[in-house]
């Protein structure tokens, strides 16, 4: 194994004081985890065992590099779920490998299935009817709708090199096409997780992974007892998040399936609020994993000050923050400027995390209050205006208003599953800075 750096990686005191990774932590080597970790990022290979490799590895610090998989193509059954429409092409695609078609009570029954149900009963329960077949270690998840490049297979494969990693994901990007929605899906589908690699953890840069294409041990589904049946939407998130609190899962974006999009407008919007319905239940089974935003205390109280017209006091917080995280981080060994930084780019970030709750899960309760006022109107704008500035394959005013809808769509699904549970879990931020705890967090020694 060899290890490349996050973009995030930064060092400071000789290489001593390490920091990057999601959430953001820093870390104090000794002279001999420095003069290793200079060797790794030179490229010289991981001895077998290393606790500071792993350790960084979880970080999301640096990534992984196998050159070699023990597994292959003949330890992995493919299972695919299936209601009314027939995968040719994607079992075209498969050829080779063992395959298990379940038909979730399809109108039509789908040649060559493996397994019937009466009537449709849902993702979870096709899934752990194809998998409970399988012979072999490892498992891959695709749904009926998509289509892998070639090679997708090998890159996970190497990362189940690593005894504790139980699941590795490829990146799922929309299917390219002409028109609107097609291209609207291309960078905004919640499916794709971006070209970048990492550790999936609840509450870091990738939190989740979809298990529209997914592969897994086969004995940690047994140990998980697979997904849960009685969800209806959440239930990939579910399984992830119950796995990554045993074992390590991975996301590896040089894999590459592509999913088809949904057909029409009305179709999208109707799947982004079944997505947002699931924060309820998932909210009851994970408690925080589901919190629409995680702040800090002291980037809430600058963003409130200025949004009741207190820019002066703002000033004051942001500025008494950043002199403490100094002081706290100078004992680290960062340096007073890059301190500086952190704290307004956390306060930056923070009000991005602000105006993403406010304009989706928190939308349909919070912009009829703003409404009311000439401030909140303005709030309300920035929040609207900031979708103009993401990258999109629309003009930038359709992607705006493409984005709200969607946005709209998500957060009343998320009131909706809220109010089933009759519980405020989903809707509730988590707040970091309480009781002393630092919204950085911060590792000790390591060799």
């Amino acid at each position: 194994m060899r290890l490349v750096a996050d973009p995030s990686l930064q060092r400071w005191e000789e290489g001593r004081t390490v920091a990057g990774g999601s959430p953001y932590r820093i870390l104090r080597l000794t002279a001999r985890g420095s003069a290793l970790l200079d060797d790794w990022l030179a490229g010289n290979p991981v001895t077998a065992g290393s606790s500071l490799a792993e350790r960084l590895i979880g970080t999301g610090m640096v990534h992984p590099e196998h050159d070699t998989a023990g597994l292959g193509p003949d330890d992995v059954t493919v299972v695919v779920p299936v209601h009314g429409q027939n995968p040719t092409a994607l079992l075209a695609a498969l050829a080779g490998l063992r395959v298990i078609v379940v038909d979730d009570g399809s109108p039509a029954p789908i040649p060559g299935a493996a397994v019937r149900h009466d009537t449709a009963r849902g993702p979870a329960a096709a899934r752990n009817a194809g998998w409970r077949l399988a012979t072999t270690p490892l498992v891959a998840f695709l749904d009926a709708d998509t289509l892998p490049e070639p090679g997708w297979l090998e890159p996970l494969l190497r990362h189940f090199e690593a005894p504790d990693v139980a699941a590795a994901a490829p990146r799922v990007r929309s299917t390219r096409g002409r028109s609107a929605l097609e291209r609207y899906e291309r960078t905004r589908s919640p499916l794709d997780l971006g070209p970048r690699p990492g550790p999936v953890l609840p509450g870091s840069r990738i939190s989740y992974v979809p298990t529209a294409a997914l592969l897994i041990r086969t004995d940690a589904l047994a140990e998980l007892d697979g997904f849960d049946e009685t969800m209806r939407f959440g239930e990939d998130v579910d399984l992830v998040w119950r796995l990554s609190a045993r074992h390590r899962a991975r996301y590896e974006p040089a894999a590459i399936v592509e999913h088809t999009p949904r057909r029409s407008w009305a179709a999208l919007l109707r799947q982004r609020y079944g997505y947002g319905c699931s924060a309820g239940p998932l909210g009851r089974r994970h408690g925080e994993h589901v919190a629409p935003v995680r702040i800090s205390l002291w980037s809430v109280l600058t963003w409130v000050l200025i949004a009741i017209g207190r820019p002066r006091l703002a000033l004051v917080v942001t500025g008494a923050a950043a002199a403490l995280l100094t002081r706290k981080l100078g004992a680290l060994g960062v340096p007073a400027s890059e301190s500086v930084k952190l704290a307004l780019h956390g306060n930056l970030g923070a009000a991005r995390l602000l105006a993403d709750a406010i304009g989706r899960s928190w939308a349909p309760l919070a912009i009829p209050p703003l409404l009311l006022s000439k401030r909140g109107r303005r709030v309300l704008v920035l929040v609207a205006a900031r979708h103009l500035a993401e990258e999109g394959e629309l003009d930038p005013v359709r992607h705006c208003l493409a984005r709200l809808a969607d946005d709209a769509a998500y957060g009343c699904g998320v009131l909706s599953g809220a109010l089933r549970e009759r519980s405020t879990t989903a809707l509730r931020p988590v707040l970091t800075d309480r009781g002393g705890r630092s919204s950085v967090p911060v590792g000790g020694g390591a060799a």
